[in-house]
């Protein structure tokens, strides 16, 4: 399988991979389709622009056996699409078993026409023992060296390869490159169900970023049982590319609607926060619904919601604010802030967002408060500062109001009468750090729009106390109104025992003329 990334941003991209003759662009939902009991039919969801969908093989092959080789997936749920089969590893969390050999599913899955495919794997679950977990990722590899010849067949679907271990991360680190060494298309991330029916968010960064760094870049990732519209961001921003869930329908029968920062119950809210095709009849048409078409119908603004979330994400990354989406999105729920939190904040994590985020974008980038000190673009810059060596043992510093771009586009057309100087000159910034005059347009250093931040972080602090340190004189030339900003460089410059010069209020480039 080809699989074409067209743009990235953290970890999240936009691509596309052919199946059977039809392209799919991910990120991508695939809603859970029952293969014999549909609240709503499938011709419904194509129509709503679900251009794949997810059933289950193991059903499938109970309910209609052989038959369902002559009928074919496609038919039997009436569905012309993408279609990508389960094999049967939710029954076993369930149930603790299925009564069919591995490889008998894989060839059932590839005899009635499945596109996409996962062989039998063995889930862990949620909190699952040492001992159960460790057996859940052997089984998992047995089934698929039991189904390899099915496999290797050169015609017949897409395989996934699933990835479990749970929360014991080294078994799924174990996992992941295990299953890396199999002929798979995609790869899928197992038992994520429980975990986000917990608000364990948290796990879940661990789960995905551990699975992640282990499987190849060039095939997609599929998280398995995701469809909440609080963790899909999140998830995305991670490298998962595709998605399933019947969170859609299993909600509306318990009364609950979806929004973009959460699910409320239906029956406790006074208006309806979406234009959707559903909600656009009103509160009261869709409370006076007979139960079952009342179901169906909160089932179908479900998806709408997922879908527009969806492709709210892909304009994200395309517009290289995803970072953006997911700061907005964390304050939808303080277990969803305390994840994004640790995945913004370990190294090993951004490390991995930097890696794949771009160097330039077509956008200037938005800067809040001290957890963008984080942000990729950010933690580049600071890198790439430690790399710089001057040869003059003097600089000066300049406070201006950061993002203040009249005022650089002012330098920049200046910048030839600075250069000459025997001092190296520095914008302070509390979100980069000390910034070279003479690189100061290069993205994103001139490109941001920025709110107030009080006190350094103590990676900007540290980029100064680098910085300073290849100086013996040191001049603050501050603007008015910056003069607490100045006070506090003054302050980290002085704790290093450096001589400093304080030049302010004034305006700036009068000052630079004369220094």
């Amino acid at each position: 399988m080809d699989f074409e990334v067209k743009v990235t941003d953290l970890a999240g991209r936009v691509g596309r991979f052919n199946v059977g003759g039809r392209w799919l662009e991910t990120p991508i939902y695939l809603p859970v389709v029952h293969p014999i009991n549909q609240v709503i039919p499938t011709s419904e969801l194509y129509k709503m622009g679900f251009k794949a969908v997810i059933t289950n093989a193991y059903i499938t092959y109970r309910r209609y056996g052989e038959s369902g080789k002559e009928l074919g997936i496609h038919r039997i749920i009436g569905y012309d699409g993408v279609v990508m089969t389960d094999s049967g590893g939710y029954q076993m969390l369930e149930y603790g078993d299925v009564a069919v050999p591995p490889r008998v599913m894989a060839e059932y899955q590839r005899d009635i026409g499945s596109d996409i495919a996962v062989i039998l794997d063995t889930p862990t679950g949620y909190k699952t023992k040492r001992e159960r977990a460790e057996e859940t990722v052997k089984l998992t590899l047995k089934a698929t060296e039991e189904s390899l010849d099915v496999l290797n067949e050169e015609d017949g679907p897409l395989w996934a390869g699933p990835i479990q271990g749970g929360d014991h991360l080294d078994l799924v680190t174990y996992s992941a490159k295990t299953m890396s060494k199999f002929p798979f298309d995609l790869y899928a991330i197992g038992s994520p169900v429980e975990i986000m029916n917990s608000y364990d968010f948290k796990t879940l960064v661990d789960i995905v970023m551990t699975a992640k760094r282990n499987l190849p870049y060039g095939k997609p990732a599929h998280l398995f049982g995701a469809g909440h519209p609080l963790t899909m961001a999140l998830a995305v921003a991670m490298g998962c590319d595709m998605f399933d869930s019947a969170s859609y329908i299993l909600f509306a029968k318990e009364g609950r609607y979806m929004t973009f920062h959460g699910v409320k119950k239906f029956e406790e809210m006074d208006y309806l926060p979406c234009s959707c095709p559903v909600c656009s009849k009103g509160k009261e048409y869709l409370k006076d619904l007979p139960r079952g078409e009342q179901v169906k119908m909160l089932a179908m603004h479900n998806l709408y919601l997922l879908r527009a979330e969806m492709e709210a994400i892909k304009l994200a990354i395309r517009e290289g604010r995803l970072w953006e989406y997911i700061i907005v999105k964390s304050k939808s729920h303080p277990a969803l802030h305390k994840a994004i939190l640790h995945l913004f904040s370990r190294k090993e994590y951004l490390d991995r967002l930097e890696e794949e985020t771009p160097v330039f974008k077509d956008r200037a980038i938005f800067l809040f408060d001290r957890l963008d000190v984080n942000r990729p673009e950010v933690r580049r810059h600071r890198e790439r500062l430690r790399e710089l060596k001057f040869q003059h043992k003097k600089a000066i510093f300049l406070v201006l109001e950061e993002g203040d771009v009249p005022i650089f586009l002012k330098i920049r057309r200046n910048m030839e009468k600075f250069l000459s100087k025997e001092h190296a000159f520095f914008i302070s910034s509390k979100f980069f750090g000390p910034i070279p005059l003479e690189v100061h347009d290069v993205f994103p250093l001139s490109q941001n729009t920025v709110s107030e931040i009080d006190e350094m972080d103590e990676e900007v602090e540290d980029s100064y106390r680098r910085l300073l340190k290849q100086f013996e004189e040191v001049g603050i030339m501050f603007e008015k109104g910056k003069g607490r900003e100045a006070a506090q460089l003054l302050k980290l410059i002085n704790s290093m025992g450096k001589e400093t010069k304080m030049i302010g209020p004034v305006k700036v480039l009068k000052a630079l003329d004369q220094v």
